[in-house]
């Protein structure tokens, strides 16, 4: 989001997570990593990318270390190789290539260049390296630190090597992180189109000497429904094109026709009819300014249009689209090292189509639906590749009307994001929620999922979020591969701290392989059915399930069938559980009821369920007034040989002595419940602490601890401020 977008207030007063885990990582070439089985998510790409810590090297690994604000958890694979002067790193071609695009970092404030060597021959050419478009600071999005340490330098070679040949990068005269190579052979420059108006023919100049803004107006102005031919050369412009539309904007490719702006198209409406295509747009810009339009296009191309063949780099946001751009694709394009968003359905979106593109290094959402002002309708993002987004998501629907998020690969997502967010955080007025039927189908998350600095906890592989709504649309989830997730996989929370609740997700046919804490984090009231999910490699349980506030209601995950794999339930809720860690123990002295989802046939006011679980005896649980009997129920999240209950009301002398009349069920399933203790009177006491001890019968195993109140001589309710459940007489 082009915007505050990672300003949560969801917070915890619980342990924090250690944000530095070491994954097992995929080795050798970056479209390995998607497993076999869904081998179709992703952009079909140009180029074959070649981690460096795979190839060849005299310099010094680093990673893999996911802590915010370090070189390596911004890496592909989180994994790098720092390279001294004097050191080298030696990729092996993996095919046919005539050019590299090189993803490095060099320290802050520093610039110089690579030796570059083809089976051991140094080429007159070298690739320039720059920290000049990295380390940017965002002070005015919580939880943000300085970040964008990666940054990208493309070269041609000048001659053909073939698979197996050696090419070597050398640091000369700065220190140079090499994280991932990207080989391609590149095509020839594509011919003038006939009938076309050239942009040189009116004046440009190819050198990139001279200004050619005004020639590219001119050529605009002239090729009303033909094609504006911008021929093999540099070409720079100082100011953005307006009033763009009925026509074709033609490259001859990316590597060969390359216009240097940081503002190209900024226009608040269009007629429609704009063809952009096979050319680049280079940018200058070095920092995030929301305020500035640094943008390739900026507003409307109008209905019917295209962008495809693109490679937009140094912008601060690839598409930031708002007025009509119905029916609009967007396919085949590069965008790379944007400091804020790659493209954003900025409201409005009507049948948009985003498809086969790649993004990698976004400051921000690489691919995000927003619908302020008008809903998002019928558009999708689909096989696209998104890898490294550094703050914030790399998929992100924040509300909208059937929309579609299908066959995508995001991989190693960093702070502040999921791989794939799905959520009704509005951020500003007129906002649209999520409504109709939401399709997230057939994507691959790879290393996705992040630590939130402001919420103080992790953020799921895919994360449904009811941040400033109720999610009332339905959620369709449906054949998600789910590779080390550095924490869980698929997350239900409302992140606004408001515990308002996620309901109507369905997720089906999912495969999960590593996760570092739990399968299902679920932190939100509401409700989903999990079918033929299948999990290997979980770090510390199946399932973490403990809606926030703690009285906000409940989350019931519904068996579907063909589940395995994570049947174990997180036991503590006033600890987050730590990569790795495995399910603590119920252990002797510890309540197993706090934090638990809880319910009740009934409540006063804001004396809810959640108030006897919640650790402070301050507050309490009021069922409904005179409505006898009342019960109270609390799950513990798995069987337990319980042995003791202490019930409670405040301490405070105020809460004159009284007798409670109830009995304690228990059940398995959460369905049919049995007497654990018949009904009987329990007096409580200010001056002895109104305190109550139940002792349970030795045979008793339960999850579900109910307790019916059918008389209170104090008051005409049930009421309980903590109930607390132990393992020990």
């Amino acid at each position: 989001m082009n915007t505050h977008s990672t300003d949560r207030a969801l917070t915890r007063v619980v342990r924090g997570v250690p944000a530095l885990l070491a994954v097992a990582l995929a080795a050798g070439l970056l479209g390995a990593t998607a497993p076999a089985a869904h081998a179709a998510a992703g952009a079909t790409l140009p180029f074959t990318s070649v981690e460096a810590e795979t190839a060849t090297t005299d310099g010094t690994a680093i990673g893999p270390d996911h802590t915010q604000g370090t070189l390596a958890s911004e890496a592909s694979g989180r994994r790098a190789v720092r390279l001294a002067a004097g050191r080298r790193v030696e990729f092996t071609a993996p095919g046919a290539a005539d050019a590299v695009n090189l993803v490095y970092s060099v320290p802050d404030g520093r610039s110089g260049a690579l030796a570059v060597y083809v089976n051991g021959v140094r080429l007159a050419r070298t690739l320039p390296v720059t920290s000049k478009y990295s380390f940017v600071d965002t002070g005015w999005i919580p939880g943000a630190k300085t970040h964008h340490f990666f940054d990208e330098a493309r070269l041609l070679l000048g001659q053909d090597v073939h698979a197996g040949d050696k090419v070597a990068f050398e640091a000369t005269d700065v220190e140079v992180t090499v994280d991932v190579a990207d080989f391609e052979q590149v095509a020839a420059p594509a011919a003038r189109p006939a009938g076309s108006v050239s942009v040189v023919d009116k004046g440009a100049d190819p050198s990139g000497q001279g200004d050619s803004t005004q020639a590219f107006r001119d050529a605009i102005a002239a090729a009303q429904g033909k094609v504006v031919w911008i021929p093999p050369g540099d070409y720079r412009l100082t100011s953005s094109l307006g009033g763009v539309q009925n026509v074709t904007l033609q490259g001859a490719g990316a590597w060969h026709s390359v216009v240097h702006a940081s503002r190209f198209i900024d226009q608040p409406s269009s007629s429609g009819g704009v063809h952009i295509k096979d050319f680049a747009v280079i940018g200058e810009v070095t920092e995030r300014v929301d305020s500035a339009p640094d943008n390739f296009v900026n507003g409307s191309l109008g209905p019917g249009s295209s962008v495809s063949g693109m490679w937009l780099q140094h912008l601060k946001v690839g598409l930031w689209l708002t007025g009509n751009n119905d029916g609009l694709v967007i396919e085949d394009n590069r965008i790379l090292d944007t400091t804020a968003d790659g493209i954003n359905l900025n409201g409005n979106a009507r049948g948009v189509r985003v498809r086969d593109n790649f993004l990698r290094n976004q400051g921000d959402d690489s691919l995000a639906m927003w619908s302020l002002h008008a809903p998002d309708t019928d558009s999708s993002f689909e096989n696209n590749t998104v890898t490294q987004p550094n703050l914030a998501n790399g998929i992100a629907v924040y509300g909208g009307t059937d929309l579609t998020v299908r066959n995508n690969l995001v991989l190693d997502t960093n702070a502040l994001g999921s791989g794939i967010a799905i959520s009704n955080q509005k951020f500003l007025d007129p906002f649209s929620p999520l409504a109709g039927t939401i399709t997230v189908d057939g994507n691959t998350l790879v290393r996705t999922g992040a630590m939130n600095p402001n919420w103080n906890h992790p953020m799921g592989a895919l994360r449904v979020d009811s941040y400033d709504s109720p999610i009332d649309a339905t959620v369709n989830i449906t054949g998600t591969t789910v590779t080390d997730s550095p924490y869980s996989a698929f997350e239900f929370v409302s992140g606004g701290g408001q515990g308002r609740p996620v309901r109507n997700v369905h997720v089906t046919d999912a495969t999960v392989r590593g996760t570092g804490t739990v399968v299902v984090q679920a932190e939100a009231p509401g409700e989903a059915v999990l079918r033929n999910v299948t999990a290997t490699g979980v770090g510390a349980a199946g399932v973490y399930n403990c809606p926030y506030p703690a009285g906000s209601g409940v989350f019931t995950l519904t068996d579907g069938g063909g589940n395995s794999g994570w049947d174990t339930v997180w036991a503590d809720c006033s600890t987050w559980p730590q990569p790795g860690q495995g399910n603590p123990g119920p252990g002797p002295d510890r309540n197993l009821a706090a934090g638990r989802p809880a319910t009740a046939t009934g409540s006063q006011d804001v004396y809810t369920p959640g108030k006897a679980v919640d650790g402070d005896p301050g507050t309490y649980w009021e069922s409904a007034n005179n409505a006898f009997p009342q019960a109270w129920t609390v799950d513990l999240g798995q069987a337990r040989a319980l042995r003791r209950l202490v019930l409670k009301l405040p301490p405070s002398p105020a809460w004159g002595a009284r007798t409670q009349t109830l009995s304690v069920l228990g059940s398995t399933d959460g369905s049919t419940y049995t007497a654990v203790v018949p009904s009987q009177g329990h007096r409580f006491d200010p001056a002895t602490g109104n305190t109550v001890t139940v002792p349970l019968p030795a045979t008793t195993n339960l999850r579900f601890l109910r307790l019916q109140v059918t008389a209170n001589t104090g008051w005409p309710a049930g009421q309980f401020s903590e109930v607390e459940a132990y393992t020990t007489p």
